[in-house]
């Protein structure tokens, strides 16, 4: 594809079956949230007041960089912006911005998901919680992108969660992972005060997943006939 070129519609399919699966996992409420994903300089992103959970690819609307509408019949999503800003800042191939209702609960009491697992060293470690700012604001926009330095998530205050990715598969699971997370650190504090992985420990974890190809799938040497 060209960079003068409209997103291919297997873009829009993607994205409504991403939000469907969204969806189906209980991340995605009603017409709260939004999903996006990239190809060159055209983002194809849902719809505003689209029902996320039933999404179809015509409710998948084509922007350029700077937010013009090039394909669709449905205006995009009140927090194109924020999407359009990750883009430009951190160059990502998709945005997933959720009201999960672990992600959204600790939003509104913590200003940091801690690194309470060594799977969210996935998303970059402790997660941020960027400050409350009315929805499709500048502002809120701003807050967020400082949040997401060098993490592939972030909370927002009051508001939900929002996860970035090379690929819309990848920020999905990056969602998922996020909400998992939330869920654990909610229920770990019920019991008591949760454990944080110190800087030693989370070194010692990234050191151990390159030496193993942790996460990869690997096929083991076929045994020989003598060793049966």
């Amino acid at each position: 594809m060209t960079g003068s070129s409209s997103v291919p519609g297997q873009e829009r399919v993607a994205v409504a079956e991403a939000c469907r699966r969204l969806g189906a996992e209980g991340l995605l409420i009603g017409t709260a949230g939004n999903v996006s994903t990239r190809v060159d300089d055209r983002v194809a992103i849902t719809a505003t007041g689209a029902v996320l959970a039933e999404l179809t690819p015509d409710q998948v609307t084509v922007v350029d960089l700077d937010g013009t509408v090039v394909a669709g019949t449905f205006e995009p999503t009140s927090e194109l912006d924020l999407h359009l800003g990750v883009y430009r800042r951190y160059g990502t191939g998709a945005v997933v911005h959720t009201h999960a209702p672990m992600a959204t609960a600790l939003s509104c009491v913590l200003d940091e998901l801690p690194c309470i697992h060594y799977q969210l060293l996935a998303l970059g470690g402790s997660v941020r919680v960027a400050p409350y700012a009315t929805f499709g604001t500048p502002e809120l926009a701003e807050s967020v992108l400082t949040a997401l330095d060098g993490r592939s998530a972030a909370l927002m205050a009051s508001h939900g969660a929002l996860t970035h990715a090379p690929t819309l598969g990848q920020a999905v699971e990056h969602a998922l992972l996020l909400e998992w997370a939330c869920g654990v650190y909610q229920r770990a504090a019920a019991l008591g005060t949760p454990r944080v992985l110190d800087e030693h420990q989370q070194l010692a974890v990234i050191e151990a997943a390159l030496a193993r190809n942790y996460g990869t799938t690997r096929s083991v040497p076929p045994v020989q006939e003598g060793n049966r």
